[in-house]
């Protein structure tokens, strides 16, 4: 079974959680060490899972849950980035 990086976007939070079928993370696996840009937002999401965890209130900049939305929203509309061939 060959995945994309939509696929492993679309587990990534269970492949942190341990909540895969071993197949599916075999594969995952295989991804993630050829594709920076997924094991970037593999690091990323790990990062934000840390943070969520702290106990510490950090206050946001002007304006930057909008920022947020509006970027988060072109990422959608444009799609997982094309993967280099080789």
């Amino acid at each position: 079974m060959m995945i994309d990086c939509k696929h492993v976007w679309d587990h990534i939070s269970a492949y942190i959680d341990g909540d895969l079928d071993p197949v599916l993370r075999l594969e995952i696996n295989k991804h993630l060490e050829t594709c920076e840009i997924c094991s970037a937002v593999l690091d990323s999401t790990r990062n934000v899972v840390v943070l969520v965890a702290d106990d510490r209130v950090f206050e946001l900049p002007a304006g930057f849950s909008q920022r947020l939305h509006q970027r988060l929203d072109e990422e959608l509309k444009s799609g997982p980035p094309e993967q280099p061939e080789g």
